[in-house]
């Protein structure tokens, strides 16, 4: 098939605490399109400004993080008129921003944990065990699981230091479930069992640390319900091209939804990736698919 764009940039790095995930998945995601035969660029908008040769036709954003995922960099290429993939500066907006997904989430009836917001250190009134995160943050930075009182104060303080508002949860017991999407299409659902049962940064991004069961081991009644489940939250958020949405299922068997992550993670150790290859999808492949999606939007 022939290609839409010959020539395209990869954004990776960037000025948000995640610019270390995202230059290894961008630098993944510029292998992988030179193999599909893409000629390829990589830019790193450190300061946040962009700046492309003049034959670049369009953009692979693999940005995480403030910048790439909260719709800064995608009205910037709105207003250059750039094609690129993802969605738009609306839905990442949405997306990013946890406070505005739980309110898109309620209005949708999409299952979600009960929660509260703060602002500066003070009491919880959710009882424990709590999660504390920034309400704007990824790759799980500034995360905390609080089970004791005494873990409370320092969790708090640190989740603040890395964004303002926090979101406080309630913590929902269960196996954690993600599932991944191309467009409308869900991928096989993917179960991750983190050491100690808790998905942090370290057994995020550390090799060995955590282990990940593709396909998840779930009856089909159980996959076919975090599926549609993952596009109720695609199409309420209103994203396009390409999304993830983590989850819970409770052993009483009620799926409860975290999050959705516009932009994804490409590194070797990437929940999206593994997917795609569940389903028959090598990487060369998955990159190919997303990149023809990139248009002006």
């Amino acid at each position: 098939m022939a290609k839409k764009f010959k020539r395209v940039a990869v954004l990776m790095g960037g000025p948000s605490a995640e610019a270390e995930v995202s230059l290894r998945s961008g630098a993944a995601v510029a292998g992988a399109l030179r193999a599909a035969g893409y000629g390829v660029a990589e830019v790193n908008p450190k300061a946040g400004r962009l700046k492309f040769a003049a034959d670049v036709e369009a953009v692979f954003i693999a940005l995480h993080g403030a910048f790439g995922e909260d719709g800064v960099v995608q009205q910037k290429l709105r207003d250059l008129g750039m094609p690129y993939i993802g969605s738009g500066p609306e839905a990442s907006r949405l997306s990013l921003d946890k406070l505005a997904s739980k309110r898109v989430f309620a209005a949708a009836q999409i299952p979600t944990a009960d929660y509260e917001v703060l602002t500066a250190p003070g009491p919880h009134t959710l009882p424990l065990p709590l999660v504390v995160k920034p309400a704007s943050e990824g790759s799980s930075i500034g995360l905390h699981c609080v089970r004791r009182r005494a873990n409370w104060d320092a969790a708090l303080r640190d989740a603040l230091a890395h964004g303002n508002p926090v979101l406080v949860e309630k913590y929902i017991p269960g196996r954690e479930l993600t599932v991944g999407l191309l467009g409308e299409l869900a991928l096989p659902v993917v179960e991750i069992r983190a050491p100690k049962g808790w998905y942090d940064f370290k057994a995020k991004y550390t090799k060995g640390q955590t282990t990940y069961l593709v396909p998840a081991p779930l009856t089909a009644q159980q996959t076919a319900r975090a599926q549609e489940l993952a596009r109720r939250v695609f199409r309420a958020l209103g994203c396009r091209d390409l999304g993830r949405v983590d989850m819970r299922l409770t052993p009483d068997n009620r799926l409860f939804v975290l999050e959705m992550n516009t932009i994804p993670g490409f590194t070797e150790t990437s929940l999206l990736p593994k997917a795609a290859a569940a389903a028959g999808i090598s990487f060369v492949e998955l990159c190919d698919r997303i990149m023809r999606r990139a248009t002006v939007h």
